[in-house]
């Protein structure tokens, strides 16, 4: 009898245990605390960057490149940090709907992605979470340095100081931005401003991760993601053609300025990071 009973009880738990991923609830991150349990840390609060610093001042061209990079390197590095907390969401969203696990709050923030980085919303969601896996992502922190550094001439170009414009982007709307000196009769496009440093990075990762032209840079990044590679800069300057009518000869000056600037961005990312251990330690 008890043989008979062990026999049924064990047959009960098998059949629940087949039935239970069926019958659990799929919860998904509410916070970017519950986020940064995944490996991520949380998104840094940066006072805005207002007005960027005369660094004509610095004599020392080493000096002058180090202080821009030191300048500009958080704000970077937290915009990517926030694309980075949107690709988990993107991710986590996507595993729930394949396992039919679908929510209000799901839906709204698949929404917001779809409409902010540019998807057509009335494709099926496979094809919405495909194209938005490849725009949902970042932008390697040499490329974005160099080609600030480039288009800024080091921060001290007009476009810069008086638009907080790091990029050369423009926009079309009457009194968006600033007007160039040397527009084309006929031209009707300005040099957009900005009212923070952040705004001038979110708008060019938004523009490199969305517009037409740099598809090309944007699937040289899935196929470093389908590889489980780090994404890198070298690679993806290749699909910076479009950026300027300079095409691959801006390309290899891009190249040439990050293997000629690495070091001194290494080397400013090993201080604050011996920096922010000596503070861990402290405070222990």
């Amino acid at each position: 009898m008890r043989k008979k009973l062990f026999i049924i009880f064990f047959i009960l738990v098998c059949i629940a245990a087949l039935l239970l991923p069926f019958f659990s609830k799929y919860e998904k991150p509410a916070s970017e605390k519950d986020i940064a349990s995944h490996g991520l840390p949380p998104i840094p609060t940066l006072a805005p960057r207002t007005e960027i610093p005369n660094f004509d001042k610095f004599n020392d061209v080493r000096e002058k490149k180090k202080e821009f990079f030191r300048y500009l390197l958080p704000v970077i590095e937290a915009e990517n940090l926030r694309i980075l907390h949107e690709r988990q969401q993107l991710l986590a969203i996507e595993s729930a709907f394949s396992r039919g696990f679908e929510n209000e709050q799901d839906k709204k923030q698949l929404a917001r992605l779809v409409d902010y980085y540019e998807v057509d919303p009335t494709l099926d969601s496979a094809e919405q979470f495909e194209l938005l896996k490849r725009r949902v992502d970042i932008i390697p922190t040499m490329m974005v340095l160099v080609q600030a550094a480039n288009e800024s001439a080091w921060g001290m170009s007009r476009f810069a100081q008086e638009g907080l414009n790091l990029f050369g982007q423009w926009c079309y709307r009457e009194g968006c931005g600033l007007v160039p000196e040397q527009r084309p009769e006929g031209m009707n496009h300005e040099v957009a401003k900005f009212d923070h440093v952040a705004q001038s990075v979110r708008s060019y990762m938004r523009n490199i991760n969305t517009h037409d032209p740099y598809l090309e840079l944007r699937q040289i990044r899935q196929v470093m993601r389908q590889r489980d590679e780090q994404v890198r800069a070298i690679p993806l300057l290749s699909g910076l053609h479009s950026y300027s009518e300079r095409g691959q000869d801006y390309i290899d000056e891009l190249k040439a300025m990050i293997r000629v600037n690495r070091p001194i961005v290494d080397a400013i990312i090993e201080q604050e990071d011996a920096a922010t251990s000596e503070a861990a330690a402290a405070s222990n």
